[in-house]
């Protein structure tokens, strides 16, 4: 029997509870198989050096990662992703919060902020409302950080505050920044 044929892993039967998870390398603390694994990790590429990977929600916080072998042959990746973007916007709530230095955050449930940088609604809705293309941070998978690109005083504000977050994160993403173009309407690497 095939991994992605066990009940523990058929499809139909996990559909539900997968998640987009935006990760440089695997190494995660609510993730029952998390150990630097994301050669052997179903991912996609997404912007920069991250990937998404995909997680299925276990019991209570814990998370299990889709592995390659978990997967039918015959999967499409781009369905998957759009799946796992769906249980997240059905199931955790995202709400912006101001910070201390002018910038805004993206407050979830402590696991899947930084899955917010999936949604380029989320992203296309803040940058018409600030009338701004947006300079966004996600050091860690519980803190997206993001400024108007124009308010050079606040991006340096938000940016110490995220390479804080950073240096001193169990669950770290990446220190690299990224630009969100309100014109263009995608993300891509900061000053790429």
């Amino acid at each position: 029997m095939k991994k992605y044929e066990d009940e523990h892993y058929r499809y139909e039967n996990i559909r539900d509870r997968i998640y987009p998870w935006v990760k440089k390398e695997i190494k995660d603390s609510h993730v029952l198989n998390g150990k630097r694994i994301l050669k052997n990790a179903a991912a996609i590429a997404f912007v920069g050096d991250l990937k998404i990977v995909f997680a299925v929600k276990r019991d209570g916080d814990c998370y299990e990662i889709i592995m390659d072998n978990m997967l039918a042959p015959d999967t499409d990746m781009e369905a998957l992703y759009h799946t796992a973007c769906a249980n997240l916007v059905r199931d955790v709530e995202f709400v912006i919060g101001n910070t201390w230095d002018g910038a805004y955050s993206i407050i979830a449930d402590g696991i899947h902020e930084a899955s917010a940088v999936c949604f380029k609604h989320i992203w296309q809705v803040c940058a018409d409302k600030l009338k701004d293309d947006l300079v966004i941070m996600m050091p860690c998978k519980d803190t997206v950080l993001f400024a108007p690109a124009s308010q050079r005083k606040v991006v340096e504000g938000m940016l110490e505050h995220g390479q804080k977050a950073y240096d001193t994160a169990t669950d770290r993403i990446t220190d690299m920044t990224f630009l969100f173009s309100q014109e263009r309407k995608e993300l891509t690497v900061y000053g790429a």
